[in-house]
């Protein structure tokens, strides 16, 4: 019988609160079990599939919470200014937790309907912010991946530790943000 109060979700929180602790490397059955205070069979109860299907569940919930970020980022604001507040979240949620940015699928699982769903989620918010540079159809799916080129390219960068120069990387991620959104406006197959 599963230990009471430990569900895949409580799972995922170990290993997420591991990862964050200690890196992916640390990322065991053993490691998250220890840290749950359960005996490492015990977890296969909750995550039947081990390593596997528990690196799955966090790519699913890392997803789902950059969704979340982007999403409040974004909320009330349109074009120039939901495109800067989108990136600086994506950013921000990169710098703060590396760890889980790094188990962000870059192209989610298409045959995993839980991944598929989140990683959908994600690109919907993006593709929503688009809509008010009016474009749609491919345009709007070339745009998307632009967006989602820079904001995880600086993101990637930053926590990387690709910026050595000692300039203000908060100046730099708006000099960036603002050739972003320039390019937007003036969306060369724009409908």
């Amino acid at each position: 019988m599963p230990r009471v109060g430990l569900t895949p979700a409580a799972v995922v929180d170990h290993a997420l609160a591991l990862l964050d602790d200690q890196g992916g490397e640390a990322l065991t059955l053993a490691a998250v079990a220890a840290r749950a205070k359960v005996a490492t069979p015990s977890l296969y109860k909750h995550v039947p599939g081990g390593l596997a299907e528990l690196r799955r569940l966090i790519a699913v919930r890392v997803t789902e919470e950059l969704a979340d970020r982007l999403t409040a980022a974004v909320l009330g604001r349109s074009t120039d200014e939901a495109v800067e507040a989108l990136v600086a979240a994506y950013v921000e949620y990169a710098v703060r937790h590396p760890e889980r940015y790094a188990a962000l699928p870059q192209a989610p699982d298409g045959a995993d309907p839980d991944l598929a769903a989140a990683g959908a989620r994600l690109v919907d918010v993006i593709t929503a912010v688009l809509r008010g540079y009016g474009l749609e159809g491919a345009e709007a799916v070339h745009a998307t991946r632009t967006v989602r080129a820079v904001a995880h390219g600086f993101a990637s960068l930053t926590t990387g530790g690709g910026f050595q120069v000692p300039e203000d990387l908060a100046v730099t991620r708006q000099r960036v943000t603002g050739v972003l959104t320039e390019g937007l406006r003036n969306w060369p197959g724009r409908v």
